[in-house]
C-alpha cells in the first residue's frame, strides 16, 4: 500500500520511475506478485525484483517459520518480532546501486512514521541519515550529482496515505499488506499490518478493497 502510493506520487512529479522489490526469503511471497502487478498498473519502466535471501540469518518472523507472527494486536514496548534486521538498509543501497548506473538522482522510499509498527528504519532520522551516506559514498555525488532520497508519506496516517492513492488512481485491491497472506495474496486480517490496513480504510470513510482470508479480528 504505502509503496503503491509513493510510486504514483513520484509518477506526479513527473518523474520516469524504476520499480524494485527485494525477494527477501519473506513468508508473504505475495507482495512480489502485488508488486509486479502494482509496477506494471503505475507505468514503471522497469521493474526488478532482487533475490537475496536474509531469512538465512533468522531473526524474524517475517522470515523464520520458528517465530509466529503476531496476530492478537497488543504492542509491548520494544520492537516487534516482525522487523527484519537490516532490511530497509539493504534493499535502499540496492536501490541506490541501481540508480547509479540509471543517472537517477531520486530515491523514493515507502517509510512511515505515524502509523507504523516501531520500526527504526521507517523513522525520519533514518531517511536523513541514508541520504547523507548516498552522497558519501558514491561517484555520482562525489562528481556532482547529488542523490536525494524522498520519503513523501513519512509524516502521513494511513487513512491520509489512502486518500492520497485513491486521488492518484492506486487501485488498492492490487496490493498486498499482510505478513502471512496466503499463496491468492489473500490477508490473515489478523497481523498487525492487516489492523493498520483496515484501520487506515476505517479511517479514510472509504470501502476496504482488501481480500481476506478471514474477517478481520477473527
Amino acid at each position: 500500500m504505502d509503496s503503491a502510493t509513493v510510486l504514483a506520487l513520484a509518477r506526479e512529479q513527473g518523474m520516469r520511475c524504476y520499480a524494485l522489490s527485494l525477494d527477501y526469503g519473506q513468508r508473504h511471497l505475495a507482495e512480489l506478485d502485488a508488486a509486479r502487478r502494482v509496477a506494471a498498473a503505475l507505468g514503471a519502466v522497469a521493474h526488478e525484483i532482487v533475490r537475496l535471501d536474509l531469512g538465512r540469518f533468522g531473526g524474524s518472523a517475517l522470515t523464520d517459520p520458528a517465530l509466529a507472527v503476531p496476530t492478537d494486536g497488543r504492542h509491548g514496548s520494544g520492537i516487534p518480532v516482525t522487523y527484519v534486521p537490516a532490511r530497509n538498509t539493504v534493499m535502499l543501497s540496492l536501490a541506490l546501486s541501481w540508480a547509479e548506473v540509471l543517472g537517477a538522482r531520486h530515491l523514493f522510499y515507502g517509510a512511515n512514521a505515524v502509523d507504523y509498527s516501531g520500526y527504526p528504519d521507517c523513522r525520519p532520522e533514518y531517511v536523513a541519515a541514508f541520504e547523507r551516506l548516498a552522497n558519501l559514498a558514491t561517484k555520482a555525488a562525489i562528481e556532482g550529482q547529488a542523490i536525494r532520497v524522498q520519503a513523501p508519506i513519512i509524516a502521513l496516517s494511513k487513512a491520509d496515505i489512502i486518500r492520497t492513492g485513491l486521488r492518484l488512481g492506486v487501485d488498492y485491491a492490487m496490493t498486498v499488506s499482510c505478513y502471512q497472506a496466503d499463496a491468492q495474496g489473500r490477508a490473515c486480517g489478523r497481523c498487525d499490518a492487516c489492523r493498520i490496513r483496515a484501520q487506515g480504510f476505517a479511517d479514510a470513510g472509504v470501502p476496504d478493497t482488501t481480500r481476506y482470508q478471514h474477517a478481520i479480528g477473527d
